[in-house]
């Protein structure tokens, strides 16, 4: 494996990028800033190669982004209904920065921090403190994402993190990919497969109701693989309170710690494939319904909604307030271990 790296100031200091390259020439770029995956370059069914990660053409317009492309979110990936947080019996208010509710961690959470990071063997390691009372969140927090990539195109994160005080965490990884090429337009024909037959119904916030509801019948169903774009403008609640998919999926007999594979994504002109597997119970899927005014691409144009879709395997939102989905509650001598791997092939 091929390691370089790279240096870009920033007003929160220098942001490091590293490029890890295989022996098929396929390479990813992960950055210090939010921990993110800012490339990810693979072949298609002719060799020929292409970045499938939407992204920006500076490494500091990650800072502070709308979509929190490529990123982690922290220390509460998704929506907390109205910031309302009781831990161990206390009551703690988030930031409200999503509606009336609070996602991924707050305006100044994990995505928008460089991280610590140093090179281990082959791997990529980021690291960093979140102090008690960093957004309103209880206990020193101490939080490791490992990012390894193999030589058949494998791309694994492990999450990890211990706390001195009973809190909550729920990390994820918030790619956003297009198979055809960050630059190919819409990923409607891109085909999505989930394995998953239930998913969580929300209110307008997008908050879960708390209801785990079965996607048979309705166009949450994706069970049998299809184009994303086939029934993305059905008049369904889910659709129209999020303008597309913005929903969770409950992952098929979940058991903690065990891995599972939960999405393939296809493309099917160019023959590139994602699968996606997790030890994690949940994956939210977002079709960047508003892409739309995100920084610059890396191509040097504005991305438009739709041009690509991530699926976030992570716990249930809300999980803190809703005592029926696993729970997120990370207490001391206690390790959150969580794993997502990325599998990039072809058809």
């Amino acid at each position: 494996m091929k390691i370089e790296t790279k240096l870009v100031p920033s007003q929160k200091g220098d942001i490091t990028l590293y490029t890890l390259t295989n022996k098929q020439g396929a390479s990813v770029v992960l950055s210090s800033l939010g921990c993110g995956i800012v490339e990810v370059n693979v072949p298609d069914r002719d060799g020929n190669l292409a970045d499938v990660v939407i992204g920006y053409n500076d490494a500091t317009s990650y800072f502070y982004d709308g979509p929190c492309a490529g990123k982690v979110p922290g220390r509460y990936a998704n929506r907390i209904a109205k910031g309302h947080l009781v831990v161990d019996g206390v009551e703690y208010q988030l930031a409200i920065n999503n509606g009336p509710n609070a996602l991924h961690g707050g305006p100044e959470g994990f995505q928008n921090q460089i991280w610590d990071s140093k090179i281990e063997d082959d791997k990529i390691v980021f690291s960093r403190l979140s102090v008690d009372g960093e957004e309103c969140y209880p206990g020193n927090l101490k939080a490791t994402i490992e990012y390894t990539w193999s030589d058949d195109c494998e791309l694994k994160l492990t999450m990890r993190a211990t706390t001195d005080k009973t809190t909550v965490v729920n990390l994820t990884n918030h790619a956003y990919f297009n198979m055809a090429g960050e630059n190919s337009g819409s990923i409607f024909n891109q085909k999505l497969w989930l394995g998953c037959s239930h998913y969580l119904p929300t209110d307008d916030t997008l908050i879960p109701t708390g209801e785990i509801a079965t996607v048979e019948g309705t166009p949450m169903d994706f069970t049998e693989e299809k184009p994303l774009g086939r029934d993305i403008k059905q008049d369904f609640a889910a659709l129209n309170y999020g303008k597309g998919y913005d929903n969770c999926w409950v992952v098929d007999n979940w058991v903690k710690g065990e891995l599972k594979h939960v999405a393939t994504l296809t493309d099917e002109l160019s023959g590139r494939v994602l699968e996606v597997s997790t030890t994690q119970p949940a994956a939210q899927v977002y079709t960047g319904n508003w892409l739309a005014g995100c920084p610059v691409s890396k191509s040097g144009r504005e991305y438009n909604d739709y041009d690509g879709v991530a699926i976030e395997c992570q716990g249930m939102p809300d999980a803190p307030n809703k005592p029926n989905f696993p729970s997120q509650l990370l207490k001391p001598g206690e390790e959150y271990n969580e794993v997502i791997i990325f599998k990039f092939k072809t058809k």
